[in-house]
């Protein structure tokens, strides 16, 4: 299933113009490393001779040797042995899965070092709990990881010291707290040899740039600093970081070059006329494949490549990328039903805890599997980087990477190290443009014609495959027996969406060109979530699954006592419910009123107030000089000696009724002026 491509190295480690540590080297070609990569070979002598780099190589190149044997080289060579207080390496990493990976590398170097008189042995740090060893009798303890949220800060110093660690690695935010929060006073860095920034491009995306540069001021400016990352970018805030965090670096840039003739063969001798050198940002190894369809057939395009590849390439360990942590959730619940009981599915997203995630990728990585029982990772992009998973066999990408920059970090977790390897990607519609836009980006993408069962997987006509609706009716079926499964369908549909909408590369990935109701399909959704992309979607070939969502129940038996209880509450709301949602609506109304139509009905309310007090003013007075109605020149005589009174009134009450009309527009300004002698 896997080669060795004797192009991918760039002569033995004898060839290094410094000679490695025996016990070092013992450790490297026991790993299986008997030549150095072109990364190693470029990166080694310029780290040791005490020069900065920056460095950029295709993912699988080997980037974590070419910083881990300078490192203790340094430490080994030192005249003077660190005091228990000091770390001589720095390593920073922007996810705790890589810090893990990079901690395993120096461990596994550590634990083989030689017992010397009167030479101590290294150690290494990780903030993390568990990390510091459990037999205190142990003769060389693992080094300080800091990673985890788990514990305290001042946890972290505790067994910094109790370890005597040399070596320190973690992710940015634990190490700012290690250096400059409880252990300010503590953690002496004047002696610190190196500092590595790995995958530092994604420690500036992840927002970390400050954390970083406060980093590098703390530290001192007599050391040698290393940036690695498979993905360089020129950007401001990369520039900036070495300018501040090295000193006339040395730029090292490993590419890949693959020779192909201009009819498109590959192979030709190199001194072929015919032959055209490709610079690519992908292993050499990896063949990089991407499959057309339509919405509504991914998920069938996804079951039949793994089918496809474990029958015929006989392919048992797989990665497969989704968009959102909440797609990975989902289809880690479904796939397994379509791909059958053999396949074994494993859910790793950046939600879960960190215990959770390191155990998942730990059991990945060690499951026995064969092309009868593969092992498939669920994932999203935090499984993208830096992870040396050497034994995967493909890389599927269920969807394409929203930042154009991880589809590169993706394919290399398949051919690394010299191995071959397959990458495929799934395209709907005018996505196909993101062939080109790779191409640019030097990440060359070859068509793969989808998988049909009627001609042996290779015919593509204009219908849709037969196949979905019977997929979407086994997926309905299994989603009709939890609830729960609805929710992560709706959810995991409704984030994707989100998530597409805000693609990089947003003039090829729109919105409004997806078949939404094919995605609906593909995720086998009972009915269409309520929500503003769908209002203008074409649903002629959608039918909502027939549910009687009364009795529609949670497994989960809390969740159902829950849905239950907040039914019926929903069905007989109570008299302060009741009132409860009336004054809301009536604070809802007057919370949308304009300033204007505020002051108007203010200014009205006045007026009523005033007519309804001139009229209790009058009535008062006509009761205490009325005189008896039998008497001439009574009550009526009275009335009319006084002017008509009740007539005044009556002018109040038309003029108000006047007033009324001109605001609804019935009357103008100028005809009641006219009216009440106002001109």
């Amino acid at each position: 299933m896997s080669s060795t491509n004797t192009n991918a190295f760039a002569g033995a480690w004898s060839a290094l113009p410094t000679t490695l540590t025996p016990w070092i080297l013992d450790v490297i070609q026991s790993m299986g490393h008997t030549q150095m990569t072109p990364v190693q070979a470029s990166t080694i002598p310029l780290f040791m001779k005490n020069k900065d780099v920056v460095v950029e190589a295709v993912t699988g190149s080997g980037k974590t040797l070419a910083f881990v044997i300078p490192i203790l080289e340094r430490l080994i060579r030192r005249e003077h042995k660190l005091r228990k207080n000091e770390i001589g390496a720095l390593v920073i990493s922007p996810t705790r899965e890589l810090a893990h990976q990079i901690h395993s590398v120096f461990s596994l170097f550590l634990n083989s070092q030689p017992s010397i008189r009167g030479t101590p042995p290294l150690t290494v740090f990780t903030p993390e709990p568990g990390d510091e060893p459990s037999e205190p009798e142990k003769e060389y303890p693992d080094p300080l990881l800091l990673v985890s949220s788990d514990t305290s800060p001042a946890e972290d110093i505790r067994r910094f010291l109790a370890s005597k660690a040399d070596i320190v690695i973690g992710t940015p935010g634990r190490v700012e707290e290690f250096l400059l929060g409880k252990g300010r006073d503590v953690v002496n860095v004047k002696e610190l040899e190196i500092l590595v920034l790995d995958e530092a491009d994604r420690l500036l995306d992840l927002g970390f740039e400050q954390t970083v540069t406060r980093i590098l001021r703390h530290l001192p400016k007599q050391r040698r600093t290393g940036l690695f990352s498979a993905t360089m970018t020129d950007a401001d805030a990369l520039s900036e970081l070495v300018r501040v965090g090295l000193r006339n670096p040395a730029r090292i840039v490993v590419k890949v070059q693959s020779k192909k003739t201009k009819r498109g063969l590959e192979g030709q001798a190199a001194s072929s006329s015919n032959d055209v050198v490709e610079e690519r940002r992908i292993p050499a190894n990896l063949q990089n494949f991407y499959i057309s369809c339509r919405a509504s057939e991914k998920l069938i395009q996804l079951v039949r490549t793994i089918q496809h590849e474990t029958e015929t390439q006989k392919s048992s360990r797989f990665i497969v990328y989704f968009a959102t942590c909440a797609c990975v959730d989902y289809f880690y619940r479904i796939l397994s039903l379509l791909l059958g009981s053999g396949a074994t599915a494993y859910s790793l997203h950046g939600h879960l805890q960190p215990a959770t995630r390191t155990r998942t990728l730990e059991s990945f990585a060690s499951a026995v599997c064969t092309p009868t029982s593969p092992a498939i990772l669920l994932a999203t992009d935090v499984a993208a980087r830096g992870l040396d998973l050497p034994d995967v066999d493909v890389v599927l990408q269920f969807d394409p990477p929203s930042d154009p920059k991880a589809f590169s970090h993706r394919c290399g977790r398949t051919a690394r190290a010299g191995r071959s390897g397959r990458a495929y990607v799934l395209l709907v519609g005018r996505e196909q443009e993101y062939v080109d836009f790779m191409s640019v980006r030097k990440i060359p993408i070859k068509e793969r014609p989808a998988f049909r069962r009627a001609d042996d997987g290779m015919d593509v006509d204009d219908t849709e495959d037969p196949e979905v609706s019977l997929t979407l009716e086994t997926i309905r079926r299994e989603v009709l027996t939890d609830r729960a499964l609805f929710d992560k369908a709706a959810k995991a549909f409704v984030s994707f969406v989100r998530a597409y909408s805000k693609h990089e590369a947003s003039y090829i990935f729109r919105i409004k060109d997806l078949d939404l109701v094919g995605v609906a399909k593909c995720f086998g959704l009972l009915r269409l979530p309520r929500m503003p992309e769908l209002q203008n979607a074409n649903r002629g070939s959608w039918k909502d699954a027939d549910v009687d969502w009364d009795s529609y129940a949670y497994q989960d038996k809390a969740k159902e006592a829950k849905r239950l209880a907040d039914a019926e509450q929903k069905e007989a709301p109570s008299a302060a419910e009741i009132a409860k949602r009336k004054q809301a609506r009536a604070n809802k109304k007057a919370a949308s009123e304009s300033w204007s139509d505020k002051v108007l009905k203010k200014t009205e309310k006045e007026k009523r107030k005033e007519k309804k007090d001139r009229k209790r003013k009058w009535l008062q007075t006509q009761k205490d000089v009325a005189p008896s109605t039998s008497e001439p020149g009574g009550a009526a005589g009275q009335q009319s000696d006084e002017g008509g009174g009740e007539d005044d009134w009556d002018d109040l009450a038309r003029e108000e009724r006047m007033a009324k009309k001109v605001k609804r527009g019935d009357v103008s300004q100028r005809e009641f002026d006219a009216e009440f002698g106002d001109l």
